[in-house]
């Protein structure tokens, strides 16, 4: 046994010991919506329900609408292109680029149409993908995009009077001596640089200026002061041995990058395994990640920050201080700490780095974020002031993300041409007299200059699809003259990058997408002012509530909130899709009366509030109580509640109002309850695993190296006849010979998962899972082929019936709020560690689901895999009941062109992201993983034509979640292959399946979490 923790995904299962068999019972319900299908009218003489009794069992009215599938044409090409061959994936090498992220990708086309996105080998660590990188592709294809230019509230069918109009204006404001400006979001190009040179050059009152939702203001300031230059550091963890994390989630968006690849190479298991320290407030991703975590309100954050930067300097310092400045002083150069929340923080930690010379800091310089706060201070003088002639918004709408978004806009409603280049038909479209549509990236051509040393090329995967225009293409019109030869921006980018792309040739470097080039200059320290940080910090006023600002690692700044795919996956932490919430512990809930309440469906409910911060008031607010949440904090995600962005984006509340821009921890808060009941969807207790623990396995590194392996993973065995056998040595099946060919296996590290969900989302886009909406999530019925399971576990095992045999009492053990009392169990909710794990298809090779199924729909296949045959399974489901990985999924509608399902599959449009090579599954057909069986036979036979084995490599590329995962948490292969990584991984100490004792033998294994600490130093 690897831990003695109680594991827990949820307070309601940590307190109800019945709640595993509530779920058992609800998982399987009979409530089938036959009515949409079967009507009593066309029985004669038989009642629906006497039609139902005779079929036996209610399913077979799913099964009598799943015979027939739906008849979808084809046409053949007429004129077939030249770089295409219809059933050939092609793979294009670009940068995904949109303000907020940033990604050298490779992009796959199917008949000209972009399908998937995978990172891009060739660019390191700037070339890994988050979940939003991996759903862009689906952002191409929205339906809800801006189709075509407009003038005056007009739309028009080209943009001559478009055109028109601004070139007049740009002529009138320059002779009027009025601002010319260019109001974009972050923007990295050198070549667009450039041209903005030109075009100022031309209209010598142009001004850019630069806005971010998420400006990342005070990292830039703190940067400003510290390096003397305005762009963020970069760091590499690889070699590091202590992190120490102040409310910085560095896993997740931070410093406009995450530090997950370096992070997942310092955290093999080993005696100079990174050690993770957190302090925060919320419950992060990077804190759910750590090794020790101490949960502060945000004003005790800075204040720890304060002691251990005194500590460090021979200062005095509390407790959890002195524990980490000892620890800090221990490593030395091999420690880095890194901060958030306000500038003051930023700079204290740059300069422990600095005390420290933390090799961390690589001296690179990151240019993907530039706002500057006074800059747009200036901008808002002229706009106020009457001076702007002429406002070109590149696709931003501070109307929505800025606190004074309604003055904004009364503003620009005054400017006399405003142009909105915009996706949408939002506010900043309504309060603009011209429109162009934007060009998504992937309809674009560009260049990007992440960081020191790294230029990357951006291409177009496809024709526009509508009438839209990038900027770069606009300011070439408005230099140049409409119908004017030199208006190609493809000859403009390629002239200007091959000064930029280290002597290499352009199609060279548009092949790899990546090269070094670029910026050369990096950042050095050469200031800081620790006395006015100190000072800043310590006068921090301490609120009773206080309110963390952050962004979720599927939503973020809320560019692409109109996503179904990024709406529906849910948060790594609360397990909650379709929703932002104000997150509050379990202590402050209970004085403040705010509950959480599982329904008779076991469907999660809560209470809402008002919301008010310095003034500014948010009503409606739903309330998740969080295990870890730190209490008196609050958390609230930005980037929701985008109205006239599409249906989608209109989920949740908008807390824009409450950001400054500057700082993410608010005080002066105050919550009321409104009394209303809020509805969550949340998925993480719908997969009951019945009631098993020792699902997700941990050790302390202590134990890791110094025990024997038999006493933290010990094999499990089987009492037999013939003595104690290892359980994998125990058959009731003959075996067959799966030496001939590929053998499948999946490694799964728990060390390395940080549960960022870029797995689900390829594999969302690789095998045309459906999106099926709020409610239907709420009725257990999600069509993920990969989930991430949360477990909370704690180091304070608490078992009911060992509580009441030594006498504890039960208000003791669950707590009692009519005597006041305070139960153990509620404890254990306080701070637990956290434990992500991927749970797909286990690829049983002795399944529970094949010996059961009455029309041999699934099987095994040779290679490993559990195969499903779509056209021969009838619904019964009888494989879902007995699966006991729970990871079966019943269509229970056809969730393509369905008006209940509006999502991606209901247009012609959003259809066009589907992948040709998976079918598209129908009302009444089981689905689930098959480790992208059409992708590993593709690998087989283009290696068969070419006379050679697969190699290694091509294997774990061809598992669409093997293949985002940029930790190698996942890694795909041929066990058939001696030299293959899966079949090394095979042979770890490490190594376990999940319940091996069920005898399943899966094609599946996990690997044990290891925790960089011993228990009795895990203060919290």
């Amino acid at each position: 046994m690897a831990s003695n923790k109680i594991q827990f995904r949820s307070i309601h299962e940590l307190k109800d010991p019945t709640l595993n068999g509530k779920l058992a019972a609800k998982e399987f319900q009979n409530e089938i919506p036959v009515e949409e299908f079967l009507d009593d009218s066309s029985k004669e003489g038989t009642s629906r329900r006497d039609f139902l009794k005779l079929l036996g069992f209610s399913t077979a009215a799913v099964t009598l609408a799943a015979c027939e599938a739906p008849v979808i044409k084809t046409i053949p090409y007429v004129v077939k292109p030249h770089d295409i061959i219809p059933g050939i994936p092609n793979f294009y090498a670009s940068s995904y680029f949109d303000g907020f992220d940033f990604s050298s990708v490779l992009v796959k086309t199917r008949e000209g149409r972009p399908i998937r996105i995978d990172p891009n080998p060739a660019a390191g660590s700037l070339g890994t993908t988050n979940a939003r990188a991996q759903a862009s592709v689906l952002s191409l294809y929205d339906n809800d995009k801006v189709k075509k230019p407009a003038l005056n509230g007009d739309e028009q069918e080209d943009f001559n009077k478009v055109d028109d109009f601004i070139l007049k204006g740009l002529t009138e404001s320059q002779a009027g001596g009025k601002k010319i400006v260019v109001l974009s979001h972050s923007f990295p190009s050198p070549t667009f640089k450039k041209l903005f040179g030109d075009f100022k050059a031309k209209y010598p009152s142009a001004e850019l200026v630069t806005y971010d939702a998420i400006p990342y203001a005070a990292a830039l300031d703190a940067a400003q002061e510290v390096f003397g230059q305005r762009a963020l550091p970069v760091y590499d963890l690889s070699t590091s041995q202590l992190v120490v994390s102040f409310n910085a989630d560095f896993l997740g968006d931070y410093n406009a990058s995450s530090l997950e690849v370096s992070y997942a190479a310092a955290r093999k298991p080993g005696p100079d395994m990174l050690r993770h320290i957190q302090v925060e407030s919320n419950l992060s991703l990077t804190g759910a990640n750590s090794d020790s975590r101490y949960r502060l309100k945000p004003s005790a954050v800075f204040k720890t920050l304060v002691e251990v930067y005194n500590g460090l300097n021979g200062g005095p310092s509390d407790k959890v201080a002195s524990e980490i400045v000892k620890e800090l002083q221990a490593k030395g150069d091999k420690a880095v700490v890194l901060a958030d929340g306000s500038k003051a923080a930023y700079v204290l930690a740059h300069l422990i780095n600095q005390k420290l010379g933390s090799k961390a800091f690589t001296g690179k310089a990151n240019f993907l974020k530039e706002y500057d706060n006074a800059r747009f201070n200036e901008f808002l003088s002229w706009l106020n002031g009457g001076q702007v002639g002429v406002l070109i918004t590149n696709n931003i709408n501070p109307i929505y993300s800025h606190a004074k978004g309604q003055s904004l806009k009364a503003a620009i409603e005054k400017v006399s041409y405003s142009v909105a280049i915009t996706d949408k038909k939002n506010d900043i479209y309504k309060a603009s007299k011209a429109v162009i549509p934007f060009a998504h990236w992937l309809e674009s051509w560009g260049d990007i200059t992440p960081e020191t040393g790294a230029y990357s090329l951006m291409q177009p995967t496809i024709q526009k699809i509508y009438k839209s225009r990038q900027l770069e293409e606009s300011i070439l019109v408005w230099i140049n003259g409409k119908n004017s030869p030199a208006n190609n921006y493809y000859d403009y980018l390629k002239a200007n990058a091959l000064t930029l792309n280290a002597g290499k040739t352009f199609n060279k470097t548009l092949y790899n997408g990546f090269t070094e080039g670029g910026i050369s200059t990096g950042l050095a320290y050469s200031g800081g002012n620790a006395a006015q940080a100190v000072a800043e910090l310590s006068a921090f006023k301490a609120g009773q509530l206080e309110l963390q600002l952050y962004t979720k690692s599927a939503i973020g700044d809320g560019t692409q909130s109109n996503n179904p795919w990024l709406m529906e996956m849910p948060d790594p932490i609360s397990r909650l899709s379709w929703d932002n919430y104000l997150t509050i512990s379990p202590k402050d809930a209970k004085a403040l009366g705010l509950e959480n309440k599982l329904n008779a469906r076991m469907q999660l409910d809560g209470d809402t509030v008002k919301l008010t911060v310095n003034g500014v008031t948010l009503e409606n607010v739903p309330v998740f109580i969080q295990p870890g949440q730190a209490e008196g904090s609050l958390g609230l995600a930005l980037g929701y509640g985008k109205k006239d962005s599409g249906k989608v984006a209109d989920t949740g509340v908008n807390a824009y109002p409450l950001f400054d821009g500057y700082n993410t921890v608010l005080t002066n808060v105050k919550i009321e309850k409104t009394g209303e009941d809020y509805e969550f969807a949340g998925m993480q207790l719908q997969n009951t695993l019945m009631g098993r623990y020792e699902i997700a396995k941990e050790v302390t590194l202590d134990d890791f190296i110094n025990k024997p392996v038999d006493e933290w993973n010990k094999p499990l065995a089987m009492h037999t006849i013939g003595g104690e056998l290892p359980i994998g040595k125990i058959d009731l099946w003959d075996s067959f010979d799966d030496t001939d060919g590929p053998h499948f296996n999946l490694s799964v590290d728990l060390n390395s998962c940080t549960g960022c969900g870029a797995c689900v989302i390829a594999c969302q886009a690789e095998n045309n899972v459906a999106v099926v909406g709020k409610e239907e999530i709420r009725m257990s019925r999600d069509m993920y082929w990969l989930r991430i399971d949360r477990y909370y576990s704690t180091e304070q095992k608490v078992e009911v019936y060992e509580g009441l045999k030594e006498g504890m009492a039960v208000p003791e053990l669950y707590g009692s709020s009519l005597l006041g009392i305070e139960g153990a169990l509620e404890n254990a909710a306080e701070n637990p560690d956290v434990i992500f794990q991927p749970v797909m298809c286990q690829h049983c090779n002795h399944a529970p689901c094949e010996t059961v199924c009455p029309v041999a729909a699934t099987s095994h296949g040779k290679q490993g895999q559990n195969q499903m045959a779509y056209n021969r399974c009838i619904g019964t489901r009888y494989c879902a009941n007995n699966c006991p990985y729970k990871v079966r999924r019943f269509n229970w509608f056809n969730y393509a062109l369905n008006d209940k399902f509006d999502f991606n599959m209901n247009n012609d449009l959003g259809r066009m992201v589907l992948n040709p090579d998976v079918v598209t599954r129908t009302r009444g057909v089981m689905e689930k993983c098959s480790l992208c069986i059409q992708e590993t036979q593709l690998t087989i036979l283009n290696a068969k034509k070419d006379g050679r084995r697969v190699t290694d490599a091509e294997f774990q590329a061809s598992c669409a979640c093997a293949a985002a995962c940029s930790t190698g948490a996942m890694k795909f292969g041929d066990m058939n292959d001696v030299d293959s990584e899966v079949r090394s991984l095979f042979n770890s100490n490490r190594k376990y399946t999940l319940l091996e004792e069920i005898g399943t033998k899966p094609n599946v294994f996990y690997h044990t979490k290891i925790r960089n600490r011993k228990e009795s130093l895990n203060n919290k």
